[in-house]
């Protein structure tokens, strides 16, 4: 029997039609309620944290505050936290002016005023200084020596003259350094451009990926340098978990890393999906905007997608790609080595930021078929080495069964970016 399935693209969606009887499985996060009131919840957050003191006891009058905020590219819902944050504080005896707020973009493009205001709401924005943090202007960061894998420990100088730093974001898995949140806000996020790239180096070790904590190098080697630059501050963890519809299940504040273990326990019950068999064909959306704003982005929900299809099947993407790549760098790279096995031993030699992504992307193509549903230039697609970019699903549905099979079995991934397939 026919049946009609509509999936978030870009700032909107896209209805296809399959046989039910060929889909195994839809891939979705097990049901959990949402919280009913953020502002409660973030309140009994900060009274009761995880691993240290509630932020009552720490903050004094007349101490100064900085935050770290996420970018565009992560759904944060800052907007909801910090206004109950920024009040809490002036309860505290914190003034406005003595808040700032740093946007940890790691090596994303720079935020404008207006999406700086968009991410913590008009409320916060009309009270507070705001700030990128630019990986490209060396001047703007302070050094604190060299890790154990000698990766310069360069940290955003707005991160080191505050009485406390308060860590902001969501959590979920990350492809090679584990999870998000936590550490990330400050290394890679508010980072000199050669610490990202030394420790982003570590992202070919067999032992680095998504789901991985200690043991991981890259992740080990973020949390030694977020240590180095913590010694003898307060540094605080506020950090939330979402569901798909971007509502909060629940929020983890305290120790920067006693907080953020408890919160990744959390992500992989909410997030982990077991499935019984991986299938021949497997339709996954990011799940909108701003999971598919780019290719750069849009990696994550490939790495999470290949999980569930067989060696050789087709994965077919709904990714809108309104900005394009996100990467001048991952293009120049395909067209310029014209391989995957030529991007990964080009990056073996001198790891490159953007290059990285180029061999992110293009590795997991040896072991499917990507078919991309997208506004993406059609050129720029082939030269990124996708098998094709087609308009609509039905047309990419069309060609993943030449491939595979017309009783080709279907995984349904609605929200791609977060579900993780267990096999």
């Amino acid at each position: 029997m026919m049946k009609e399935y509509t999936f978030a693209y870009g700032r909107g969606s896209k209805t296809f039609s399959l046989d039910e009887s060929r889909v195994l499985q839809t891939i979705e996060m097990p049901d959990t309620p949402p919280l009913a009131d953020i502002r409660a919840a973030v309140l009994e957050a900060i009274a009761h944290p995880i691993g240290c003191e509630p932020l009552a006891e720490r903050v004094k009058p007349g101490d100064t505050v900085t935050f770290i905020c996420n970018d565009p590219t992560r759904v944060a819902n800052s907007f909801d936290f910090m206004p109950v944050l920024v009040d809490e504080l002036n309860r505290l005896g914190v003034p406005d002016e003595n808040m700032q707020i740093v946007f940890a973009l790691g090596t994303h493009r720079l935020m404008t005023p207006e999406e700086m205001r968009a991410a913590v709401g008009e409320n916060v924005a009309s009270r507070l200084k705001m700030y990128n943090s630019d990986a490209n202007v060396p001047a703007d960061f302070e050094y604190f020596g060299a890790t154990s894998r000698f990766t310069p420990v360069l940290i955003n100088k707005r991160l080191c003259r505050s009485t406390h730093v308060i860590l902001t974001g969501t959590i979920v898995h990350h492809f090679f350094s584990g999870y998000g949140g936590g550490r990330k806000a400050v290394f890679p996020g508010c980072a000199a451009m050669e610490s990202i790239r030394h420790n982003h180096s570590f992202m070919r070790d067999p032992r680095s990926g998504l789901g991985k904590a200690e043991g991981n190098p890259v992740y080990d080697d973020q949390m030694e340098a977020v240590a180095m630059w913590a010694a003898g501050r307060s540094v605080f963890l506020f950090n939330g978990v979402l569901d798909a519809q971007h509502r909060f299940l629940k929020m983890f504040a305290g120790d920067w890393r006693a907080a953020h273990k408890a919160a990744c326990a959390f992500v992989d019950q909410v997030y982990g999906v077991p499935i019984e068999k991986k299938a021949d064909i497997v339709i996954a959306s990011c799940g909108g905007w701003p999971k598919d704003i780019n290719v750069y982005q849009m990696q994550k929900t490939m790495d999470n997608a290949v999980l569930a299809v067989r060696d050789g099947g087709c994965v077919v993407l709904l990714a809108e790609c309104e900005e394009g790549s996100g990467s001048k760098v991952l293009e120049e790279t395909c067209r310029r080595l014209k391989s995957p096995d030529a991007i990964e031993a080009d990056l073996a030699k001198r790891f490159v930021i953007g290059e990285h992504k180029a061999y992110a992307i293009t590795r997991l193509m040896k072991k499917a078929h990507f078919i991309l549903v997208t506004s993406l230039d059609r050129t720029l697609a082939k030269d990124l080495f996708f098998t094709a970019a087609v308009d609509s699903v039905d047309e990419a549905l069309k060609l993943a069964e030449k491939m595979t099979g017309a009783d080709a079995t279907v995984a349904l991934m609605p929200t791609g970016s977060l579900t993780v397939p267990l096999c």
